[in-house]
């Protein structure tokens, strides 16, 4: 089994200009815990819910707190993603999926088109564990 056969296809993604406020929207309005980040068709990063977590929401208590909050807000996603992203191509096996993303500490990992860094789906760690699944019944 390869990347290619449990990735989801065209992910939902977002461009280098987007803000980290409309990031987080897309996040919530899709459902997703994962947003690729690309330049043209090439993946140039990833925007996690953990780095959402980083921007301190809770902690905001005062005037002082939602000012600062609401510049990162408007900051581009580049100022909090991930860049220099870890990817594989859509004919790794799965085996090499599973190894990177435990040898990384990854949830998930742009798959990218062999040769290129032109994104073609992306595999999660829910992703590996229905596969996995069908090995169990």
């Amino acid at each position: 089994m390869i990347a290619d056969d449990i990735m989801t296809r065209d992910p939902i993604t977002v461009t280098e200009k987007v803000s980290i406020g409309e990031a987080m929207t897309t996040m919530s309005e899709q459902g997703i815990r994962h947003l690729p980040v690309v330049r043209g068709e090439d993946v140039v990063g990833i925007l996690s819910d953990r780095d959402i977590s980083g921007l301190g929401l809770s902690m905001v208590n005062d005037v002082e707190s939602y000012d600062q909050l609401r510049a990162r807000m408007s900051q581009p996603v580049t100022a909090l993603m991930t860049g220099g992203v870890v990817t594989i191509d859509q004919d790794s096996t799965v085996s090499e999926v599973v190894e990177l993303m435990l040898e990384e500490k990854l949830s998930a990992i742009p798959v990218v088109e062999s040769g290129t860094q032109q994104l073609v789906g992306i595999v999660s760690y829910v992703d590996v564990l229905q596969a996995a699944q069908s090995l169990f019944d």
